[in-house]
């Protein structure tokens, strides 16, 4: 909004030319991460109160850790403030009339709202059941749907490269225009639906510790930033995306700006999500944070090359299918409790060592994956 109405200004009048500085997608970035960040360090404490006074707070599972016992009743929900400061901001300083933009922030929203009905659910029902399973996929299903379809269905405003690239899908560490895979249209878009559903639910699998999902959620933000800004970038008047020979078009460094939105909301929120959390991000912060991760994977071609740099997300909801079928078939158990951060818990291990080293595990493969960007 701001880009939209001060940048024209820059070129009608002399006094305006400090705006220029608005056609610079890492300027706008940082604003974006600075307006996030200041969003959940103002509003915070005041939201944290508001929680406590309305008695919204965390519903414990029965068979959990002993340890959790004492977070029963800590503000939850707190993700409906990081889904503020990360719509706000991206609002503010992205091209709003990008296609890209708009599809990402609705999904975010959306599956917030879906969030947001599963935790009222489960703290006015006082169980940690919630909203159904088969109702929470439908809606993600409907709305990931929508925005997927029509990026990948409509010929209406959407960048005419973006339709010649749309149903080819990218390779980690090969060339994209040399091995390249061209699915059906019809089966690309439930390609792509299903990496957005899938990364939606597996952040929030992930969400289980304090300050165990915000991380791996940043750095993953941040690891696309990068991509969204390289991908869309031109060096000396040639696309970067061809010298590295990754799939990309101008349009989609607008993208960098949500992803930088995503990191100021996760380091204003981790200051009272941190071991011991003050509130916890809950359902509406959990399931929109993947929505939007998943579209700017989607979007940025790098659909496969998420189930490495979302390695953590990814071994959450493997730990989680395992122990289903492990014990619907043979009645047995494979590990002490899923999602797995709570079988490294009931082995002994303290809360903080395992957020730390999930942590760690997220960034080494942040920086593997960002190397996929020159070894092809």
């Amino acid at each position: 909004m701001i880009y939209e109405l001060l940048y024209p200004l820059s070129t009608k009048f002399g006094w305006a030319g400090a705006l220029n500085v608005l056609r610079y997608t890492p300027f706008r970035a940082i604003m974006a991460t600075l307006t996030a960040m200041a969003m959940c360090f103002v509003l915070a404490p005041w939201f944290i109160r508001t929680l406590q006074s309305k008695q919204i707070g965390q519903v414990v599972r029965d068979d959990g850790p002993d340890s959790h016992k004492i977070k029963a009743g800590t503000p939850t929900m707190g993700g409906a403030l990081i889904l503020l400061a990360v719509l706000v901001p991206t609002a503010l300083w992205a091209d709003v009339q990008n296609v890209f933009v708009v599809a990402t922030a609705a999904v975010t929203a959306g599956y917030g709202f879906i969030g947001y009905l599963d935790d009222r659910m489960k703290i006015q029902g006082a169980n940690s059941k919630g909203l159904a399973g088969r109702y929470k996929l439908l809606g993600q299903f409907a709305i990931g749907g929508g925005a997927v379809g029509y990026l990948f269905l409509s010929q209406s405003g959407v960048p005419q490269r973006w339709i010649d690239l749309r149903t080819r899908l990218s390779i980690p560490f090969l060339a994209f225009e040399k091995h390249p895979i061209d699915l059906p249209v019809w089966a690309y878009v439930l390609f792509a639906l299903l990496v957005v559903v899938a990364t939606s639910n597996a952040v929030n699998l992930t969400d289980g510790l304090d300050g165990l999902a915000i991380g791996p959620v940043m750095i993953n933000a941040g690891a696309y930033m990068v991509w969204a800004y390289i991908a869309g970038s031109v060096l000396f008047g040639k696309p970067l995306a061809g010298y590295l020979d990754i799939a990309g078009i101008p349009e989609m460094t607008e993208l960098a700006i949500f992803c930088a939105a995503v990191i100021g909301a996760g380091i204003g929120f981790l200051w009272y999500n941190t071991y011991p959390a003050q509130v916890f991000m809950g359902d509406v912060g959990s399931l929109s944070l993947g929505g939007g991760l998943g579209m700017v994977a989607v979007l940025t071609k790098n659909e496969l090359l998420s189930v490495l740099l979302g390695g953590v997300f990814v071994l959450e909801a493997a730990s989680v299918i395992t122990q289903v079928v492990s014990f619907k078939l043979f009645g047995r158990r494979v590990f002490l409790m899923a999602p797995i951060h709570h079988h490294f818990e009931k082995k002994g291990w303290p809360e903080p060592r395992i957020i730390v080293r999930f942590w760690i595990i997220s960034i080494l493969l942040a920086l593997v994956a960002l190397s996929s960007l020159k070894l092809r």
